[in-house]
């Protein structure tokens, strides 16, 4: 049996609802000019890199690692902040684990937001977080968070150390095969007519 080092000492985390963890390895944030090619409406997204500038802060994520590689768990935190870009709610870029079959968990701290959930060979489905419910992201499923209120959506996740993230999955295939949009008062999803289908991986 191995002894324990100092990196795998237990680690105590202070989660705010409001986002953000105590204890933090890292933070890393996006901002408004970070999200080129993200919305389809990129004129609505000029328009609002215009208007607002682009170091306006849109998401951030905090997380805590006390180790990498196989065995070690990640959690953190990500913020999304309220906005719209034509029809479209904020979103974060999304992504699939590089190493395609780790699952990822999102319980909701506070706001409302939709997990919009794709794989490669087509499927699609979305799922809305209020507080309190959570989403078990099975391996194999591309994953973009969605603020569909007018607060920050705040979700707490947790997923393996050894997964990483390949972002370029979604913009290679012309975004995401559904967009999240306004519907009334609520969301639908919508066909994405850019979206050209995923390459197999």
């Amino acid at each position: 049996m191995s002894t324990p080092s100092a990196v795998d000492t237990p680690v105590l985390l202070e989660i705010s609802p409001e986002g953000g963890i105590e204890g933090r390895s890292r933070r890393y944030e996006k901002h408004l000019g970070d999200m080129a090619g993200v919305y389809r409406d990129e004129a609505a997204w000029r328009a609002a890199v215009a208007e607002r500038g682009a170091d306006e802060l849109i998401y951030w994520v905090d997380d805590q690692r006390y180790q990498e590689g196989p065995g070690a768990l990640i959690v953190g935190t990500s913020t999304l902040l309220p906005g719209r870009y034509g029809d479209e709610f904020a979103v974060t870029r999304g992504h699939l684990h590089a190493v395609a079959d780790r699952a990822e968990l999102y319980h909701c701290l506070s706001g409302r937001g939709v997990m919009l959930l794709e794989t490669l060979d087509g499927r699609s489905t979305a799922i809305e977080l209020t507080p309190g419910r959570a989403v078990n992201v099975p391996g194999h499923w591309i994953h973009r968070s969605v603020n569909v209120g007018d607060e920050p959506f705040v979700t707490l996740f947790c997923y393996a150390a050894d997964a990483g993230q390949d972002y370029g999955v979604i913009s290679d295939a012309g975004g995401m095969k559904n967009l999240v949009v306004a519907d009334g008062a609520g969301w639908a999803l919508a066909p994405n007519p850019d979206h050209t289908g995923y390459a197999a991986g």
